[in-house]
């Protein structure tokens, strides 16, 4: 019992310390997943130095995310990857990212995406034109199209820019993450001049993004009005007098952009094409839904409420592969979470790739079943026990154009192709900063109506 009278939530045994440590570099997923089942919803997680408070009952998530979520700003993980991505919004705490949130809001807007949903019906046309050149040839790798994608719908969508002029940034984002997920395991232990691969690499792709951004800035012509990403950040930051901080700022907030703007929706996309795939039924059923809504003219804003099968498609495979698989938060003061005491100064993680299998939330939780969000079906299903774009104030700004952007491109595809696994390939994922398939997607095209 702790001095508030409260317990703390049981430890794990110090046996399984070694094996703790093996998986936060190795496999986070499984680490996660055997805390749940070996705990339940609340455990002490001791691994070497570092004690993690794992929470994993919607009303913890409700708690940390929502309620008292004053008290708790980014934790392990997310802060350290601030040396690989800066102060931008995914990292920055305070009247920072409040003013950072107040800039990006506006672009995300409703009826500015609305606005928007024809550019990205033409990069899923181009997407799917590119697929269709590559029938019957041999596995594409659709992860690395998907990202393609993601990449030029970020860029005129949101930065009046053309990115695929860019073909460096993916390459870049790789380092970067593999980067970031270093200095989580190493609580940044390691200078960042050391030689290692994963340095080297980190300092180069750092380069690069500098000079990306700084093209960025400077093909930018100025413009009355203008209210994508890249004018509104330019505009706040004209404010700040030093320009070494101004720079920083700009290109904190741009390459934080750049990366979480495509690298989420890509890896949705991903684990939905594969999904899809393992899953013939629901194969059949997109392409009835998009060819019945449809037919063979590009979507529009307002077949969103038409394309309800392919939403639910999307959804269940966030539910199964969330984008944002972890949500970690270090706490400012003590608290009490499900009954039980958090100290000041504690490492606090939300998992939802746990959370979306938890077995009390969910009927068989582990097999793919879109109907789960069928909107004519009422569920008693808790607020918290889904949150694939987190929760709270720090929610994903940029929910409503992913959502747009996976709806779209799943529907198109379908429509027209049929994606098959290339045979012999094992798809594992890969929790990075975002939750992606391990070392691409491999898969054979082929044209639907061929059979």
């Amino acid at each position: 019992m702790t001095r508030a009278g409260l317990r703390l939530p049981p430890r794990t045994p110090f046996s399984a310390g070694p094996g703790m440590l093996r998986d936060l570099v190795g496999d986070r997923l499984a680490m996660m997943t055997t805390a749940v089942d070996n705990h339940g919803d609340a455990v002490r997680m001791v691994a070497g130095p570092k004690t993690l408070y794992f929470f994993n009952h919607p009303d913890h998530a409700k708690r940390v995310l929502a309620e008292n979520s004053e008290n708790y700003h980014k934790g392990i993980g997310q802060v350290h990857a601030k040396r690989a991505l800066g102060d931008g919004l995914l990292t920055s705490e305070g009247d920072l990212w409040k003013a950072q949130r107040r800039t990006m809001r506006p672009v995300f807007g409703h009826k500015r995406i609305a606005g928007q949903a024809d550019i990205v019906a033409k990069e899923a046309a181009a997407l799917v034109d590119r697929l269709r050149a590559r029938a019957d040839q041999g596995p594409v790798d659709v992860a690395a199209e998907a990202t393609g994608l993601t990449l030029g719908v970020l860029g005129h969508t949101l930065l009046d820019t053309d990115l695929h002029a860019f073909d460096t940034l993916g390459g870049a984002f790789e380092a970067v993450q593999d980067q970031a997920m270093l200095d989580m395991v190493t609580m940044n232990g390691l200078p960042v001049w050391l030689p290692f691969p994963t340095q080297t690499r980190f300092r180069r792709a750092r380069r690069e993004l500098q000079r990306i951004v700084g093209r960025l800035v400077r093909d930018r012509v100025p413009s009355d009005g203008a209210d994508d990403a890249l004018s509104r950040v330019l505009a706040d930051a004209a404010s700040e007098p030093d320009p070494g901080a101004r720079s920083r700022r700009v290109r904190d907030e741009l390459v934080t952009l750049l990366l979480a703007g495509h690298e989420t929706t890509a890896s949705t996309l991903s684990w939905a094409f594969y999904l899809v795939d393992q899953n013939p039924g629901t194969a059949e059923r997109l392409r009835e839904e998009a060819v019945r809504v449809l037919g063979d003219r590009p979507p529009t804003y307002e077949d969103l409420h038409g394309l309800t099968y392919t939403t639910m498609v999307i959804q269940e495979t966030m539910r199964l592969y969330p984008p944002v698989w972890i949500l970690p938060r270090k706490s400012l003061a003590d608290d009490e979470v499900g009954g039980y005491h958090v100290p000041a100064g504690s490492d606090v993680l939300i998992c939802p790739y746990t959370l979306h299998r938890r077995s009390g939330s969910w009927a068989d939780p582990e097999r793919f079943d879109p109907e789960r969000f069928d909107p004519d079906r009422r569920e008693d299903r808790h607020r918290y026990a889904y949150i694939p774009f987190g929760a709270g104030p720090r929610v994903c700004v940029g929910s409503n154009l992913g959502m747009l952007e996976a709806v779209f491109v799943l529907a198109s595809v379908s429509r027209e192709l049929r994606l098959t696994l290339a045979p012999g390939r094992r798809v594992v994922p890969e929790p990075m900063l975002s939750l992606r398939v391990r070392g691409g997607l491999p898969m054979t095209i082929r044209r639907v109506q061929d059979g």
